[in-house]
């Protein structure tokens, strides 16, 4: 790491902690003008591709799942904070995959599997959205699984 003051290349790490959105603050003393300064890291995410069903393909955006899924918790007993919690591990699940694109498919399912877990109503108010229920027989059968 450079110096911002001397333009040094002899610099060294003095102290490391996290720091907010998973970033990493380092403070850093340089050898040469004996100068202190701080670098924050951040982990340079991948951009991961979302190949929806009519096969165009658009960047993973999270504000879509968040929006979602507050939608589907409209005036439910559901803090702001543990919806965030259920799109961050949605987003950890995603991205674990390791993959470079996506189906949209399967980021509804893991979103399906979370919000199932958040609240029942809704789950149930998702899946009609996502699942596309025809008729009252399919929203019914999606019922169904829930109460066994």
């Amino acid at each position: 790491m450079r110096c911002p003051f001397c333009n040094q290349d002899n610099t060294r790490v003095v102290d490391s902690r996290p720091a907010e959105n998973n970033s990493i603050r380092r403070r850093r003393l340089c050898d040469c003008c004996g100068r202190r300064f701080t670098t924050y890291e951040k982990i340079e995410m991948v951009p991961l591709i979302v190949v929806k069903k009519d096969m165009n393909r658009e960047q993973y955006d999270r504000a879509k799942i968040q929006q979602g899924i507050i939608r589907a918790c409209h005036k439910r007993p559901v803090s702001a904070q543990r919806i965030n919690e259920t799109v961050d591990a949605i987003e950890n699940e995603i991205f674990n995959t390791g993959d470079k694109e996506i189906t949209s498919n399967f980021i509804g399912t893991v979103v399906m599997k979370h919000i199932k877990e958040l609240d029942g109503v809704a789950y149930v108010r998702f899946a009609s959205v996502y699942r596309e229920f025809k008729d009252v027989n399919t929203f019914m059968d999606e019922l169904r699984k829930i109460l066994n």
